[in-house]
């Protein structure tokens, strides 16, 4: 038989609305970890890409707050602290005072916050939230003219130490106009001789299969011949280790100091991928070339439509095909748009000739 005084104040509570557990005592919260024992402990969960981008500044956030909690900070804090970052920028040839660095800290913290709201260490809502991020300026990068790509290609493959790769990263980054990351991603095992296509790895963990010529494949399976191991990386230098992003670097470095454009500009491998898609878009269209980029759809309504309309494999080797007068085996055979702007100039190289330079 029930107690009625249970009865009682069970109907209490269901008019109060209020559960029995709500009653019970709660344990205590987890303390909030410090800006060091926190950054310590996401480090190992993110990939090389977000290390290499945020690390500096949750190096500097460490140096600057490493034993104040999390929760400590408040947001007048964190902003004046993006501007001494500001400030404090080195002042290089192509700085934007200080933009890109502050941009940077924002979303570092940005980034390290969302984890701790994950983790139930701070709101949603939190200081690094309400930050205010630079505004972003437009690229000063864009598509190198021909004439131009032609004197680039004369220089980074008639000089240096390793002619053979150097001409091989330029062919590699004007067929497929692939990320530097993308590129050096890239392992023997990625290469589909018979449909002559290679994988690539892009931002977000995206992965596609991208049409190639022969003539890349070429270098690319020759390549292949410096490692041992058919899932390492296959750029390497001539004594087999793994090419980095140094090589690019020295690789621009080099064709500024002929060529005095290129260092006025800051040109450098992300140039080339401007180059190839503005040349794909004018002459096969936006859905074309955003194929050809790989870029993820938007889910905004031009993404919606781009769902429906986006270009398929065979029509990027159709692109492929026009930009080195070469046939792929899935092309379709459909011919570019009534203007045609002038070809681009590639790169060649072959065991028996060396480099040189195609013009179709």
């Amino acid at each position: 038989m029930s107690d009625p005084n249970h009865e009682i104040a069970r109907k209490l509570l269901d008019q109060l609305g209020i559960q029995v557990q709500d009653l019970l005592p709660k344990s205590d919260p987890a303390p909030v970890p410090t800006f060091d024992e926190y950054i310590a402990r996401i480090i190992p969960s993110v990939s090389a890409g977000t290390l290499r981008t945020y690390g500096t500044y949750w190096q500097r956030l460490q140096n600057e707050w490493g034993t104040r909690r999390l929760d400590d900070p408040t947001n007048l804090e964190m902003q004046a602290l993006v501007e001494r970052i500001r400030a404090g920028a080195v002042q290089r040839r192509n700085s934007r005072g200080g933009r890109s660095a502050a941009e940077h800290m924002v979303s570092a913290l940005r980034y390290l916050y969302r984890f701790a709201a994950n983790d139930g260490y701070v709101r949603t809502s939190n200081a690094a939230t309400e930050l205010i991020k630079p505004r972003r300026l437009p690229s000063p990068r864009g598509a190198i003219a021909a004439e131009r790509l032609h004197e680039v290609i004369e220089v980074v493959t008639t000089t240096g130490d390793d002619v053979e790769l150097d001409t091989l990263l330029l062919r590699l980054h004007l067929e497929t106009a692939c990320r530097t990351g993308s590129a050096l991603a890239i392992r023997p095992t990625d290469l589909d001789a018979r449909q002559r296509l290679v994988k690539l790895r892009g931002k977000g963990g995206t992965v596609h299969w991208q049409p190639i010529s022969t003539a890349l494949l070429t270098m690319l399976t020759a390549h292949c011949a410096r490692g041992d191991d058919p899932d390492g990386q296959l750029l390497r230098y001539r004594y087999g280790r793994p090419i980095t992003r140094r090589r690019y670097d020295h690789l621009w470095m080099r064709a500024g100091r002929q060529l005095p454009w290129v260092a006025t500009q800051q040109v450098s491998t992300h140039w080339l991928r401007h180059t190839v898609l503005t040349w794909v878009e004018r002459n096969f269209g936006y859905a074309v070339a955003r194929a050809y980029a790989a870029h993820a759809v938007q889910y905004t309504p031009g993404g919606a439509t781009l769902t429906y309309v986006r270009a398929s494999v065979h029509e990027v080797a159709d692109a492929l095909s026009a930009l080195t007068s070469e046939l792929h085996p899935l092309a379709m055979g459909q011919s570019a748009t009534s203007r045609v702007l002038s070809p681009l100039p590639l790169p060649v190289w072959t065991p028996q000739h060396g480099p040189s330079i195609h013009h179709q």
